[in-house]
């Protein structure tokens, strides 16, 4: 062999994992010549997924009809159990061993039901890849998140470690993960949410794949970094001119990226057309409800919102009549000129979360606190229920100083206070049947014993809107939105004079949140208690709160009534997040992107 004649192992693609045998095996699978745009990628007729229980055949998916084009968008929506995931993972044989597809579904003229080994193996990830809900538990913690896009790579083609590299980085270049050369070694802990989920993306593009599955693929982010992922996607479909199936039951998202829609309930498609057509027109009643479900930016004070049944007039754009609040009476929540600090362990150094916070929510008010992740929110909600010390300032709650308080001290206060996690499948113990979960601080607190401890369970549960013989039920027997109905229930045992939310609706289907919201409005009202509703769904937050308060990197950044802060934010941060909300109209949701990139334009940042 010649000096001069170049190693393939060593030679890097021009395109993304472009190799000879490559270049052959597509060749045979795919047929001759390149996918153009509106091509037809993905035929499914008839497609059908089961899952084996108990002795018998359930349907999770029957009989789904689609086309799917080259650089279009296809959006995929419906509550959880409707199917929609189920059946795109059946796609590229990704169902649970008990599970089985049937019928049809050909990625250009290969059929994908029923193929098995090494013919699947090479489908994966070369033709279709898949964008996972959830990076973390979707990513290798051990492994760095460069080796992993190098991994990709090197497991469909021969490459050598440094051309495998390049292409990591290269890749990470194109997803806009900030330095990637010093990104490459981090693990997943180590990158935002936003990133992790960039991550995902550019090990998904590894191998330049013809269709794309994005299953809630910014569930789980900010407002702000969602808008970002979303422009990134956008931006993708047309350089790569993928065909991507959209997986969401965020109805914002979907008015931002797709060009057509699915609709799923309990199995099947209930409607099928363009995005105008199903957004402005759509003629099926779950699809009706399901639009009318979705929180609103900017409208959700209006009285024929079904999405919470809530029958108020905005006149002028004024905020739903909350319990009133007296002036004089003793706050609820004061926080002044608080610094709160998460301490230090080992070598590193206490780290302060929140810096001079001051904020008061007086008797029967809410007080929505947003922000993107790590800006501080859930640092004040965990201080507020003494889970978390003050550094410097003052803390009381129900004129009870809990500055300095001491475990002792804050037995009495523990009555006053309760908490709404964001996760109640992990809040609750998982040992316990729920009612001795909502039963404990009763047990604990005002000694409740037997058929009196009883009764006030079953009072909890009728508050809540769930039936008695559910007490005895187990956490993981219950879905999403009955473990949260649980969760409210045992924080309101006690009748706190202030209820700390922290992202109580965030992992729920729009559906599901209308009803949360609405059973959490009632309890609000006939209750009276005080919140601080923590969340980075500012049409929910509309929707409950008299004030709005704003943080950053820590710091409150602005605070005012709900209309103001809505209608004329006034510091920068504000109207960037307020413009990068996702609102279920594909139209004005394009206004609102351009109004976004200009003043992301004019402020001069990302």
């Amino acid at each position: 062999m010649s000096q001069s004649a170049e190693n393939p192992a060593e030679k890097a693609p021009e395109t993304i994992g472009e190799t000879l045998q490559d270049a052959v095996r597509l060749s045979r699978q795919i047929g001759e010549g390149e996918i153009k745009h509106g091509d037809v990628v993905l035929e499914v007729r008839d497609l059908s997924v089961n899952f084996w229980v108990n002795g018998e055949w359930f349907a999770a998916a029957e009989n789904i009809n689609y086309e799917l084009h080259a650089g279009e968008v296809l959006a995929i929506v419906g509550e959880s159990g409707s199917g929609k995931t189920q059946s795109s993972m059946s796609l590229i044989g990704l169902l649970p061993a008990n599970g089985r597809a049937s019928g049809s579904a050909k990625l250009k003229g290969i059929e994908l039901i029923g193929l098995t080994g090494r013919e699947l193996q090479e489908i994966r990830g070369n033709e279709i890849a898949v964008i996972f809900q959830e990076p973390m538990t979707a990513l290798n913690p051990v492994y760095t998140v460069g080796f992993q896009i190098a991994e990709t790579l090197r497991a469909h083609y021969v490459m050598a470690p440094s051309v495998a590299k390049k292409r990591a980085l290269q890749l990470m270049e194109l997803v806009e993960i900030p330095e990637p050369a010093d990104s490459y070694d981090k693990f997943p802990h180590q990158l935002s949410g936003g990133q992790r989920q960039r991550i995902m993306i550019a090990q998904s593009l590894a191998c330049d794949p013809k269709m794309l599955i994005a299953d809630e693929p910014t569930t789980a982010l900010d407002v702000t970094v969602q808008a970002e992922i979303l422009k990134l996607m956008r931006e993708l479909r047309e350089r790569v001119d993928a065909a991507i199936i959209l997986i969401t039951h965020d109805m914002g998202v979907v008015a931002d990226l797709a060009d057509r829609i699915i609709v799923m309930k309990d199995g099947r498609v209930v409607e099928h057309g363009s995005s105008d057509e199903i957004f402005n027109r759509p003629q099926h009643p779950y699809t009706q409800s399901l639009l009318a479900a979705v929180p609103h930016l900017g409208q959700a004070l209006e009285d024929n919102n079904p999405a919470l049944k809530v029958s108020m007039i905005a006149e002028q754009g004024q905020t739903i009549p909350l319990a009133p609040g007296d002036p004089g009476a003793t706050a609820a929540l004061l926080m002044e000129s608080c610094s709160i600090d998460y301490p230090g362990q080992g070598r590193r150094k206490p780290f302060r979360a929140a810096h001079q916070i001051n904020l008061r929510i007086d008797p029967g008010r809410v007080v929505g606190l947003v922000g993107e992740s790590g800006s501080g929110k859930t640092t004040i909600g965990r201080a507020a229920v003494a889970l978390l010390p003050v550094a410097e300032g003052k803390l009381s709650v129900a004129g009870r100083d809990i500055t300095n308080a001491s475990n002792a001290d804050l037995l009495p206060f523990r009555r006053d206070v309760g908490i709404v996690f964001q996760d109640p499948g992990s809040s609750l113990n998982p040992r316990l049947p729920v009612g001795e979960s909502i039963g404990e601080p009763l047990f604990l607190h005002e000694k409740l014993r037997g058929r009196e401890l009883s009764n006030r369970v079953e009072e909890l549960l009728d508050s809540v809107e769930l039936p008695k013989a559910m007490r005895n039920r187990y956490p993981h027997e219950l879905s999403g939105g009955q473990r949260q109905r649980i969760g409210i229930a045992r924080a309101l045992a006690l009748e706190p004079k202030l209820l700390i939310a922290d992202e109580p609706t965030s992992a729920l289907d729009v559906s599901v949140q209308a009803n949360v919201l609405k059973l959490f409005y009632d309890l609000q009202e006939r209750y009276g208690f005080a919140c601080l509703f923590i969340s980075h769904d500012l049409a929910v937050v509309e929707m409950l709160s008299s004030q709005i308060a704003v943080m950053k990197d820590g710091h409150l950044v602005e605070i005012g009534p709900t209309p103001e802060i809505i209608n004329n934010p006034q510091h920068s941060y504000t109207q960037r997040l307020l413009a990068a909300v996702p609102v279920p109209d594909p139209d004005e949701q394009r206004k609102r992107r351009e109004l976004r990139d200009a003043i992301i334009a004019a402020q001069g940042v990302s």
